[in-house]
């Protein structure tokens, strides 16, 4: 008798959280058809509501064109350090706030761009590129290793470096 009462418990966990995921379901298709937006794909999970390009040669041309900076973020999806670094990106309010003045790509393959990996191809690296399509290499993390390496406990400094990008960019137009 005890068995079973195991087992009709965890049938009932089993049950409730199937239900929760369904509800959770219902919610995202009423924000997606609420305002019409680029396929959540391109964003990868790095910010939902974003604007995302499509490919880098997308990228430089809008970048050049609005005058407004481009951040590239390369990442893949089975690297934990991407993950985490992207959870925290995508959970911060200022950080997704900012986001919006910005040219945005997340990439999961590197191009053939040799500006794009300056010190080497390794994820998550994120970089800046200003309207005049120079890439920021004064911009950097806190790691003389990887340059444009961040981790999750990074972030109010990639915060205050997307801030800088934007900054500079008044002050030498």
């Amino acid at each position: 008798a005890m068995e079973k009462s195991y087992m009709s418990v965890f049938l009932l966990l089993v049950a409730i959280s199937c239900v929760l995921a369904k509800d959770a379901g219902k919610k995202d298709t009423k924000e997606t058809t609420a305002k019409p937006k680029l396929p959540q794909t391109l964003s990868r999970g790095w910010g939902d509501q974003l604007i995302w390009t499509q490919t880098y040669e997308e990228a430089l041309f809008r970048s050049k064109h609005s005058q407004k900076p481009l951040m590239i973020i390369h990442h893949l999806e089975d690297c934990p350090h991407s993950q985490a670094l992207k959870k925290v990106f995508a959970e911060h309010k200022d950080i997704q706030k900012l986001a919006e003045k910005f040219i945005l790509l997340n990439l999961v393959y590197e191009t053939t761009d040799k500006n794009l990996a300056p010190d080497g191809q390794y994820v998550p690296r994120v970089l800046f590129i200003d309207p005049s399509l120079t890439v920021r290499a004064d911009i950097t993390g806190r790691y003389s290793n990887r340059l444009y390496a961040y981790e999750p406990s990074d972030i109010s400094l990639l915060y205050s470096n997307m801030q800088k990008a934007l900054k500079l960019l008044k002050t030498e137009l």
